[in-house]
């Protein structure tokens, strides 16, 4: 195979047929990630505020186990069971992200795994 997977303890861990991360030359994507509690595996609250924090603490322990940042995203997927929550998503991604800025989408969903109120993907450049 041409990629290599990445994985680490500081984020949850797979709960399905995935990885947490693939690695392709000097891009890796990054499946979505869901406010799990790595240590428990349980949604760490259900206010959105704890579970966009969670969300973006785990996508940084994938990011930072494939050696980036979050400078280094070219591309964020957001999705959200509530689009009236991106305001917020905004405010939190101020407090992380410097410019300039990855390309973003914000998508209104259904549902979402576990009953998660918000999932973040991501696609890192690390050239």
């Amino acid at each position: 195979m041409g990629f290599k997977v990445v994985e680490t303890k500081a984020a949850p861990s797979a709960i399905g047929t995935y990885s947490q991360a693939v690695r392709s030359g000097s891009l890796v994507f990054l499946s979505g990630q869901i406010p799990l509690d790595p240590a428990t595996m349980s949604l760490c609250a259900a206010d959105p505020h704890s579970q966009i924090t969670q969300v973006l603490d785990n996508l940084e322990a994938v990011i930072r186990a494939a050696g980036g940042e979050f400078r280094h995203i070219v591309k964020l997927s957001v999705f959200l069971t509530d689009l009236a929550h991106f305001p917020l998503v905004n405010e939190l991604m101020a407090a992380r992200f410097t410019p300039p800025y990855p390309a973003r989408s914000a998508i209104g969903v259904a549902s979402l795994p576990r009953g998660a109120l918000v999932e973040m993907d991501a696609i890192l450049d690390l050239s």
